[in-house]
Parts: structure tokens; sequence; C-alpha cells
């Protein structure tokens, strides 16, 4: 052990007349401590709910997305499908029907994003959630066992899957039967245009923990969905997924240039653009503001330090007449100032990944003592408050804040090395 480390360590243990330095010093590692714990825990909520919405974002949407321009059915969308299947990077893909509808039922009514999928391809492509309720394939065909539940007039609809949100608001349960109203191509009567109708069952219920998604979206057969559109055997477009969602947009420039005109590409970065960009903009923001805690603490750290060098003025000049040079007495208050950085420190990334790594059983305590729901998901996109360690960020909160706390001992380790010996002697 240096000499100058075991001099920086007496000075951090405080005498009867010191007690105001060592309360200044010890509320500079709480500081730090403070602010280095809440820099890991915001910045892993924030990953989390990053990666989260994502997972969930790219479960029911696709990485790539094909449509025709000007909004138009895809006729061919077979032979589409073969040559998107054929570039490099593209694992599966699907045919699927989008369209914007209402919901009846004889509790109410709702909008609704009706999507017509293929039940055999659409599994490889899409993460539908939890199936709550009933199965996917029944979308097809509902088996026998199911009809005979139904009532007479119900046995030749067609099923439905709707969200676990929407059947909780409009009141509907497995097999119960809806209206489907769709207020684009009407149908010309006597009476003038009136709005497409028809009654489906309900054969099953999922759950995306998406709220957004599971209130407003339901699914069709694709020959349902075609059927009801009077479409044909044409599709919205197609869906697809990758090996690599990084390089999604590289794979969708490759599909546009394939498949030319009048074909589109879009990718999951481009459709979400927004909502990732503001997420991003934020995590940043976040991590300026909570930074200003480590510099408060820093500053603390500047005057503990001057106050010491004001307190051992005698001390200094007594080492600078045995021979310690400027660089020595800089040195015992730099490993001072960084004693006090590491330790806030290391107590801070302790408690920070402790609570970052176990956020989410703390938030259930949380609300099962005080009785609330942190994140309820009809006001944010999630329902669960998700941390994910991003350990590169708390190596870069690390670095950061022993940065800080070295750069904030210059100045006092600098003015005590200037200390004139006679002058700090000359009335003692």
């Amino acid at each position: 052990m240096s000499y100058e480390f075991f001099i920086s360590r007496r000075y951090m243990r405080a005498k009867r007349k010191q007690v105001f330095v060592s309360i200044i010093t010890f509320i500079s590692i709480f500081g730090i401590f403070l602010g280095v714990a809440a820099l890991i825990i915001v910045l892993a909520v924030m990953h989390g709910f990053e990666e989260d919405l994502r997972a969930k974002i790219l479960g029911i949407k696709s990485h790539i997305e094909v449509t025709a321009d000007m909004a138009g059915p895809i006729k061919n969308y077979t032979a589409v499908r073969e040559e998107i299947d054929k570039i490099p990077g593209v694992v599966a893909s699907t045919p699927f029907i989008y369209t914007q509808a209402m919901i009846r039922s004889g509790n109410g009514v709702t909008g609704v994003v009706i999507r017509g999928l293929d039940t055999q391809t659409a599994p490889k492509v899409l993460n539908l959630g939890k199936i709550r309720e009933g199965q996917l394939e029944y979308l097809n065909k509902i088996p026998d066992g199911v009809l005979k539940e139904l009532s007479a007039e119900d046995k030749g609809l067609t099923g439905i899957m709707i969200g676990k949100e929407m059947a909780r608001n409009l009141g509907l349960f497995l097999y119960n039967p809806i209206t489907i109203i769709s207020p684009t191509g009407g149908i010309a009567t006597p009476m003038g245009m009136v709005p497409r109708m028809k009654k489906f069952v309900v054969v099953g219920i999922f759950e995306s923990g998406f709220y957004e998604y599971d209130s407003t979206l339901a699914f069709l057969s694709l020959k349902s969905c075609q059927e009801f559109l009077d479409m044909g055997d044409t599709v919205s477009g197609v869906d697809i997924v990758v090996h690599d969602i990084y390089k999604a947009d590289v794979i969708a420039r490759n599909i546009q240039g394939k498949l030319g005109f009048p074909f589109f590409a879009q990718n999951w970065m481009q459709m979400n653009k927004n909502l990732f960009s503001a997420l991003k903009l934020e995590k940043r923001v976040m991590f300026i503001i909570l930074s200003l805690i480590v510099l408060v603490a820093a500053f603390n750290i500047i005057s503990a330090l001057i106050m010491i060098v004001m307190e051992k003025s005698k001390d200094i000049a007594i080492l600078k007449s045995m021979g310690a040079t400027a660089a020595t007495i800089m040195k015992i208050f730099i490993y001072q100032g960084l004693i006090v950085g590491v330790v806030g420190t290391f107590f801070g990334c302790i408690a920070g990944l402790t609570i970052a790594l176990n956020l989410q059983k703390i938030s259930l305590l949380v609300e099962k003592i005080f009785n609330f729901k942190i994140l309820p998901g009809d006001v944010y996109y999630l329902s669960e408050l998700p941390s994910k360690v991003n350990y590169s960020d708390v190596v870069v909160i690390v670095i950061g804040t022993l940065t800080i706390c070295f750069l904030s001992t210059i100045y006092p380790a600098l003015r005590a090395s200037k200390l004139d010996p006679a002058e700090a002697l000359r009335y003692e």
C-alpha cells in the first residue's frame, strides 16, 4: 500500500472537529449510490419496455409487409409468395386480409380491425399470444362437438377469434354469436346501399398482452374473410418473417427490387418508426436527468475535499517540508475523492442490479400490498412492469460516474499541491 493511499484513508476517518466534513462525505457517497442505482433501474426498465414492446408488436405484426400500391388487392399472391420465399434471409410468409369494421353483440357495438389469415401458414409468421379459449383451427371448420352446443340458426356460421379485452368489454363468451358490419363495399338494395353484415361465432379468445391488440383485433380465416368482403381469390398483402430483424430493411429492399411495381415492401422499423424513436429519445433524456444526481454528488466531493484541504493545511506543509512533492499531495486528495466514488458506485451497482433483476416481483408485491395497478392495461401499452438489464449500459454508468468523481478531485488536489509550507506554518 502506498503511503499516499494510507494517508487518504486516514483523512476519511473524522476527528471531533471534522464531523461536518464527514457528513458531507457521507452525503457524497449516498448521492453517488442513489444516482448509480437510479440510472441502472430506470435504464433497465426502459430497455425492458422497449424489448417487450418490440416482441409484442412483432408477434402480432410481421417483420416485413408486402402490399400493392394504392391499397389494391393482390391477385396472384401464391406466385408472389413463391418469389418472396426464394430471397435469402426470409424464413416464411403468409397472405393476409386487412379491413376495419364494427362488431355488434347483444351487449354493445365496438370498432374492430379484422385480419383474415391462413391458419396453416400464419403460425409460422405471427405469434398470436396465448389462446385462452378455443383453437385457431376452428376458424376453418367448427368441429361437430362444438356445433351441438350451438342453436339451430347458428350451426351454419363460420368462426371468429377475438381478443380478451374485447370479449370482456362486450360481455362475450366462447361460442357466442356476433355480427360484423363492414362500412366498405355496401350492398345495393331497393332501399339503397346498406353496409355488409354477417354473423359469426366466437371460436377463440386470445391474449397478446398488448391492450390495443386485445381490445381491437379479431381474426377470421382467409376464406371466410374473402367471402365476407366479396374479394374473390385476392388478399390485402403478404406478411414475412426474417432470420435477423435488424436486417429487415435490407431484405425489404431486396424484395422490393425483385417484385417491382406495383408491390411495396415495408419493414417493422418503418411501420413503428415514431414509437421506437420516441422510446430512444426518452431513454437518452432520462439518462441525462438522472446523471444530474451524480453531478450533485460530485459537487459535494469538491466541497468536502476543499474543506479537508483547509483543515489539513498544517499536515500538508509538514509533508512538503519532509520532501513530499506536489504530485504526491495531489495523489492523496485524488485517492480520497476516488474512494468516495468507488464506494458509492459499488454499492449503487449492487442495489441497482438487485432491484432491476427482481423488479417484476417487487412491483407485484407493491401492487398486492397497496391494492393498485402500476401499469393499467387500458392506459399503457403493457400491463406488467418489464425490466431487462443491459450490461453495456451498466459499464457506461460505472465508467461515467468514476470519471466524474475523478474530475471533481482535480481542483481541490491541485489547490493542496500548490500550498506554500512557509505560509501554512507561519502562525503555528
